[in-house]
Parts: C-alpha cells; structure tokens; sequence
C-alpha cells in the first residue's frame, strides 16, 4: 500500500515539476558549492577560511545556474527518462556557468574566493545534478516494479473541464484507482484555479503537452452539459493523444440516475449521436398512459427499449411476447428492477403461430402493439435461412397484425428497417414484404390503425458492427471490415425506441414513417475511431477488408425512387405513403403461394419475393 501512496503523491506533484526541478537544482548547486570548499581547504578551515562576501558569490552563482539550465530547457525534462541526452544539457549547462561565473568573480577582484573552487565547482555540479537524476530513475523504475507487482498500479488521468462534473468527478474518482493530475478548461476564470488539490492546468488545447510532460495514462471527458457536436470535437481531440479516452455519463444517463463518478468508455453513441428530440410527451402519454401494450420480440435489443420507454409512461400492463426464454427472463428481470410497480406479463411465444397470437391477444386485450420480432442478419438470412426470413418477418408479421385487428387492437406499429428499400437481400425483402402486408391490412376495414416505421443499422444492437469491432479490439485485432467505402445510416438504440412510440401516438394506418437518420457514416471510419479511443493505434490493431457479403449492399437507402414524404410536427419524422393497392395484391399472392408449398427451398422463396417485391433484385440467385 505505502508504494501506491508514495505513487499517487508523486502524481500529484507533476504538474509543479518544473518549480521543483529547480528547486533541487538550486539546493545542489549550494551543496556542491560547499563540497568544493570542503575539498579544497579540509575540515579544518573549509568554513573559517571563506571570506566574507562568499555567501553573496554563492547566491549569484546560483542564480546564475538556474538561469543557464533554464534557457536551455533542462527544467522541462523528465527526470525518470534521464539518460544521455540530459547528461550532455547539463554539461553545457555547467560548463557555461561556470565559465561566466568565475569571468564575473574575477574580473570583480574577489581576490580570496579560491581559484581552485571556481574551476572544481562546474565539475562537482555536474556530477551532483546528474547524481539527483539518475538517482531518481533508479527510484522510479523500482517504484513501477512494486507498484505492478501489487497488481493495483494507478492510473493518472487528466480531466477535460473544470465544472460540475469535474468536482463531482474528482469526490468519487480515487475509489476506482484513479489519481487526477490536472485539469484543463478553455474557461479563462478557471485558469489556474483549483478544485480541491487539483490545479487546472491551462486551456484544453494544452492537452498534447501536458499529456507527456505528466506521464498521463487516461483522459477523462467531464462535459456532460455540452452540445454534442462540441462533445464529438472533444472527444475526437483527445483521442489524438493515443491514450485511453473516458467520459462521465451524458446529461441523458445523468437524468436517468447515473452518477457522474461512475466512468466509462467512449461509446460510439458519443460520436455519432445528435441532439434529443422533442417529443409530443402529452400526445404519447394519452396513447400509452392506463393502456395494455404489447411488445413482440421484447428481449431484442430494440424490443427491450421500447419496453423501457413505454414503461416510462404508466401503462395499466406490458405484455412481454418473446420466442427466446433468456431474452424474455432478461428484460423482465431488467423492467422489474427499474419499473416494480408496472403489472408484467411475460409470455414465450413464436409470431409465427396464429392460434397462440389470437389466444393472447383475446386474453390480454392490448390497445396498443409494437411489432419488434425479426430476424435481421443479413448474411445469415441470405444463405440457407430465406425459407425461415420468410415466415418470420414476413408471415410473422402478417399473423400478428391479422390476430390484432380481430381483437380489436387500436395501434399496431411494425419496426421495419432502411434495407426494404429497393432490396438486394432475402432480409430487405422480406421486411418490405410486411410493409406491404400492413399496406394490404389497412384497407381491409378494421378498426386498427397499422403503421410501420423505417429506419437504419441502431447502435449496440444485436448482430451489429460496434459490438463486433469492439471485441475484436479487445481481442487485439485485427478489426474487419467488408469494404473501405462501405456506409451505414446510424442511430441510438433509445432514439430509435423513442421515435417509434411517437410514431404510434400520431400515425394514421397505412402510414410509413421514416426516421431522418442524418448523414450516412463510413464504417471504416468509425473503425478507426473505435481503435483510437481505446487507446491504440492502427499499427497496433489493424483494420481488414474482408469484401462485400452475400447480400450487402455499399449504400442504404432510407426511401424508394416512387417514395414522397411530407413533413410531421416531430423533428426528425416524416411519413411516406404506403402503396395499400400494391401491397393487397402482394400480400394475396404470397399467402396463396405459401399454402400452395409449405416446404419450399431458397430459390423458390426468392421467387415469390421477386414476383411479391418487384423492386427486389436479389444479389444471390
């Protein structure tokens, strides 16, 4: 424990190490000054000897040194990487000092100052600063051994800002192992100042500088209140550093109940997210607020949101409907501890069976249905899998919106995605199938308003790249990647989540909404990035493209060539018109050829979804 403290005092004491550097430069020039006496005269007379006025010389000799080694930078090196290059400032150092120094004393005719005392001291100094240096080395590198050798080494971090957070940060932060060895905030009042026994450096732009001069093992981010365009400038800016970068919780999580102490990683929610919609939270709250809701898929990643988010509003009950016994355990146990008091129903169900559909929705009675259940790989749909995309996505989706309009459900929402836009996989098109199942629903007279909402690839979400590219750099890589000019639309897994409840408080049926999903993002790209804030460099962790899979297309699409949207009251939400003609028809002549072979293999599915999705052009025949 004592070498922990001993490190972390040290720690602190870095970013005053120029003052302290000088400090012991200046003490040893006094001691060698006084040891070349000794040397010269003996015991005996080494004090008696001195003239008066040696007192005044040795301050001016000092004052001289101090001022050689400074301008020649020596006060900036770093005592624990002493080596050569120090020892040959320093001789320079030494050298001209105490050339300038005896010219001086001689010419002031301070005849009894020993003329072997001046020659001896510039030799005896640098034997005494060089001795300091490597003494000090010696001490640090025995200092990392038992500091790892505990398995408890701490890491400094520096602090980017100096509000708030930062002091809530810097209360909690030792208790995880970390020592804090600056701030920095580009706030001119904060210059300067402390926050406890941390100084703040100087402006944020310092960061590469202060980086190496303070042997920096982390950055931490402690901006939660920024916007996020300024948030992802700082962030990308430390990640220049090639060290680890951490953050506080955003100001969303904070509201959510995350403490500021608690760091993590750079999630590329941080990078890639944008700025929180305003929702019509009184338009959402009537629609789900006293309801029943069901979710289906409700142990999928974007299942389990919406389950959160809905919980948010105070529904009478969430019927949880999921095929995976795991997944369904999960989210329950998840809402249960966040939302105790919401009454849960959880059933192990597969939306490819219509009796078990019709005998939940007669039972439970919800009002309200958000269609989540999917399979969504697209080369595990592609290979050997159409025949199953099929009934899941498509005869699914058609099951459970048939068994909701004869229980007289009010909304039924289906979760759709960007690829059902002019399909190139089995998985698009099995998804555009449904949207044209819903199309085909909503003119059959029900009282059920179907709708269905579009968007892009959601962040951390199963069988996404982030995960992916995450592990394979923990693993040390490399990190694989199918084509460098691939690009994917991106968006947060509650943003997703919220934008589709707001969906179904507004929609009217036959409806597609389409998310607006901002600029497409390279994945490469985001690669690097992944790479870089934790802490590594491409030669480290390299990045392999391994070419397009079967299916894949280099650019998504949010909307088809005949697609027209207008604008809703939401930021971020328009609505398209689903083609109800078009997708009666399809939907009739699918079901018809789907009882005609129940057993059908993947170039048969790929036929009927050509013949059902005529803008489908299949990359795999």
């Amino acid at each position: 424990m004592i070498w922990q403290t001993i490190d972390s005092f040290l720690a602190r004491l870095r970013p005053h190490r120029p003052w302290i550097s000088m400090t012991v430069d200046a003490a040893v020039i006094v001691v060698t000054w006084n040891i070349t006496y000794l040397f010269r005269l003996g015991f005996d007379r080494w004090w008696s000897a001195r003239p008066w006025y040696d007192p005044l010389v040795m301050a001016g000799l000092v004052a001289l040194y101090l001022a050689v080694l400074w301008a020649l930078g020596v006060h900036r090196s770093l005592w624990r990487f002493s080596g050569f290059g120090e020892v040959r400032k320093l001789t320079w150092a030494c050298a001209i000092a105490g050339l300038v120094g005896a010219v001086v004393v001689l010419m002031a005719q301070l005849v009894k100052v020993p003329r072997a005392v001046l020659a001896l001291h510039p030799v005896i100094t640098l034997m005494g600063l060089t001795s300091v240096r490597i003494a000090y080395r010696m001490f640090h590198e025995h200092l990392r051994e038992r500091v790892r050798g505990s398995g408890l080494e701490p890491r400094r971090a520096i602090v980017l800002g100096a509000g708030e957070a930062a002091r809530l940060l810097l209360a909690g932060i030792q208790h995880q192992g970390y020592v804090v060895v600056g701030l920095l905030d580009d706030d001119p009042a904060k210059q300067h100042a402390r926050i406890g026994a941390v100084s703040v450096l100087g402006p944020l732009a310092e960061l590469p500088r202060h980086v190496q001069a303070l042997g920096v093992t982390h950055v931490i981010v402690a901006m939660p209140s920024l916007a996020l365009r300024d948030r992802r400038r700082i962030i990308e800016m430390a990640a220049t550093t090639g060290l680890p970068v951490l953050t506080v919780p955003s100001a969303q999580e904070l509201l959510e109940g995350s403490q500021v102490s608690r760091v993590r990683e750079i999630e590329p929610e941080d990078l890639l997210g944008r700025e929180p919609v305003q929702l019509d939270e009184v338009g959402i709250s009537e629609c789900l607020s006293g309801r029943t809701v069901l979710v289906t898929g409700a142990g999928g990643s974007i299942g389990s949101e919406l389950c959160r988010q809905v919980a948010r509003y105070g529904p009478a009950r969430l019927v949880l409907y999921e095929q995976s016994e795991f997944a369904l355990y999960s989210v329950e146990q998840q809402l249960s501890e966040q939302f105790p008091h919401l009454p849960l129903v959880r059933l192990i169900g597969d939306v490819k069976n219509l009796d078990h559909l019709r005998r939940t929705f007669a039972a439970w009675r919800p009002q309200v249905v958000f269609h989540a259940a999917a399979y969504k790989h697209v080369p595990l749909m592609e290979e050997h899998n159409a025949w199953a995309a099929l009934q899941n996505n498509t005869l699914g989706t058609y099951r459970a919106a048939l068994a909701a309009a004869e229980a007289g459900v009010e909304r039924f929402v289906l979760i759709s995605t960007d690829k059902a836009v002019n399909p190139t996989n089995v998985m698009g098109a099995t998804k555009r199938a449904a949207e044209m199942v819903i199309a085909h629903l909503a003119t059959q007279g029900y009282r059920t308003r179907f709708m269905a909402v579009r968007f892009g690839n959601v962040l951390g979400s199963s069988g996404s790249v982030i995960p992916k590219f995450k592990e394979q750099i923990a693993r040390g890589g490399p990190v694989t990647v199918t084509h460098p000019e691939i690009t994917r639309y991106f968006m947060t897994i509650p943003e997703a989540a919220r934008l589709v409840i707001q969906a179904a408080a507004m929609g009217e049926s036959g409806q597609v909404f389409v998310l607006d999903m901002g600029e497409p993002v390279r994945i490469a790209d985001l690669a690097r990035d992944l790479i870089r804030l934790a802490g590594h460099t491409l030669d480290e962790i390299p990045i392999v493209y391994t070419g397009l899979r079967p299916g894949e297309k280099l650019y998504e699409e949010l909307l088809a060539d005949a697609d027209a949207t207008v604008p809703t009251p939401i930021a971020r939400l328009r609505i398209a018109r689903l083609h109800a003609a078009e997708g009666a028809e399809a939907a009739r002549r699918l079901l018809e050829a789907v009882a005609a072979d129940p057993l059908p293999d993947d170039a048969r599915v790929r036929a009927w979804l050509r013949a059902a999705v005529p803008e489908y052009r299949p990359a795999v025949e």
